[in-house]
């Protein structure tokens, strides 16, 4: 089973949820990455979508997870029925590229884009909403 995992929201080192806290017990943090795609806010969270279209990045951080089996059923959960996890080509800022684990938004997105790619820092206080 693929053990890495891309993240772009809620989960990313610093986040303070249960979530990003069992994240950051269950894993290795392996650097910086971006990989292709677009990002969106949807409120407390952010939602990303493939994109094919060049210079459309999403940029967050890669895990290798220890125990995914485990882990990832539990990230399933808290993600929910609007995302779903699919396999990306990711791209670390050390140059190493390799596939990952992302999660896509798999609703049409109601909020505006992030041309970044880069959802604001943020420290998310609910365990109870969502991603990334």
């Amino acid at each position: 089973m693929l053990a890495t995992l891309f993240v772009y929201g809620t989960l990313r080192r610093g986040s303070d949820n249960r979530f990003a806290r069992l994240l950051a017990r269950q894993a290795r943090f392996l650097g910086p990455a971006r990989t292709p795609g677009r990002l969106y806010h949807l409120g407390r969270y952010p939602g990303a979508v493939p994109s094919d279209t060049p210079g459309e990045i999403i940029r967050g951080e890669v895990f290798r997870l220890k125990f995914p089996a485990r882990t990832l059923p539990l990230l399933d959960a808290y993600e929910g029925p609007s995302f779903e996890r699919t396999i990306a080509r990711t791209h670390l800022t050390s140059g190493i590229q390799l596939d990952a684990w992302i999660y896509f938004y798999r609703e049409t997105p109601s909020g505006p884009p992030i041309a970044s790619g880069l959802w604001p820092r943020r420290v998310p206080r609910a365990d109870s909403h969502r991603p990334h």
